[in-house]
């Protein structure tokens, strides 16, 4: 393609929507035009980009004529709306679990597997954040010596929820400190018959149970992980945990790897991954934290060390925006990359 690309954002509204705005705006990215498509609830509203005003659209199969590049913010709609914009020639790029394990759907990390763009029939997944933030830490370690176990634990924000996540712990603290009572209604998830308050508190569980006693939320690591890497047969062990964070997971993670590597040589490799950078001197109280990662473009990494036991094993903690890298941002690396080699 020799012009700019005509791009559309479904869900413009919603956490991921803006995110994709502010990036837009930020990392300039080229568009010749733009639409803002949400439900019907949300058409009308005006949205200011890159200095022009738009009006959000109601997302119809109509609204993807003439779109090269949709930039799809997640939900159950990209089942429905998601094949209609490719009929219309856009290529899709999707935020939700919709086509992430569809064999025909490439799942893509852009500093991981780029290459795998190549092979889209008009839709390119997006990983789960979680997956993402894992991946970027440990990508650069398994390049140096193949990874063959994961035991990882993560601590996920509210925001992974959406805004209802949010509020529910901005209420429950402040009836909490006003000593009254608040009825949780949306976590460990909306859609279950109990809920439990995240003030205050941690919940061991992030979508539903599997019959494996995995939620969802743990098998989309799994899964995906071995997609991303081409390699079913890494080891991975998840526990998904829900804490009372605002913004940014984190995760606890374990390896093994298939030849030892150093403390030295992981950090060497993590500093000069693109996306990836090393926060870790023990001695300093320097490590990656939430509050430090939020609304920032890379993946921190520290507490590198040594397994006690194991000598092949290394521990580590890792900080990620999960609404930039694990979502929007990941999103636009993936357009990025289209544009800059010809694919649209």
């Amino acid at each position: 393609m020799n012009r700019l690309p005509n791009v559309a954002i479904l869900g413009a509204t919603g956490a991921v929507g803006q995110e994709f705005i502010r990036l837009i705006e930020e990392r300039k990215f080229p568009f010749a035009g733009l639409k803002l498509l949400a439900s019907s609830r949300s058409a009308g509203k005006k949205i200011t980009v890159c200095g022009k005003e738009y009006t959000v659209e109601e997302a119809k199969p109509e609204s993807f004529e003439h779109v090269d590049i949709a930039l799809f913010a997640g939900g159950s709609i990209s089942k429905t709306l998601a094949p209609e914009a490719v009929k219309r020639g856009a290529v899709v790029i999707d935020n939700s679990s919709t086509f992430r394990m569809d064999p025909d759907v490439p799942l893509v990390v852009p500093e991981i597997n780029p290459e795998d763009i190549r092979m889209h029939h008009g839709i390119i997944a997006n990983p789960n954040c979680s997956t993402i933030i894992m991946l970027m830490a440990l990508k650069p370690i398994h390049d140096i010596s193949p990874i063959r176990r994961i035991v990882v634990s993560t601590y996920q924000a509210v925001s992974g929820a959406g805004k209802e996540g949010i509020d529910e712990l901005y209420g429950e603290t402040a009836a909490e400190a006003r000593g009254e009572a608040y009825e949780p209604r949306i976590l460990p998830s909306a859609s279950l018959a109990k809920h439990y308050p995240i003030a205050y508190n941690l919940i061991p569980q992030i979508d539903v149970f599997l019959d494996t006693d995995y939620t969802k939320e743990e098998m989309k690591m799994v899964n995906e992980t071995h997609k991303i890497f081409h390699d079913d047969s890494i080891g991975i062990t998840p526990t998904a945990v829900r804490v009372p964070v605002v913004r940014s997971h984190a995760e606890s993670i374990y390896i093994e790897t298939e030849a030892p590597v150093s403390v030295e040589e992981a950090k060497k490799a993590i500093e000069a991954f693109p996306g990836a950078a090393v926060e870790d001197n023990p001695q300093e109280q320097e490590y990656p934290m939430p509050l430090d990662t939020s609304n920032k473009n890379d993946v921190l990494v520290g507490r590198i060390r040594k397994d006690l036991v194991v000598p092949n094993g290394l521990n580590l903690w890792v900080c990620g925006d999960q609404i930039r890298k694990g979502a929007a941002l990941n999103a636009l690396q993936i357009a990025e990359y289209m544009i800059h080699n010809e694919l649209i």
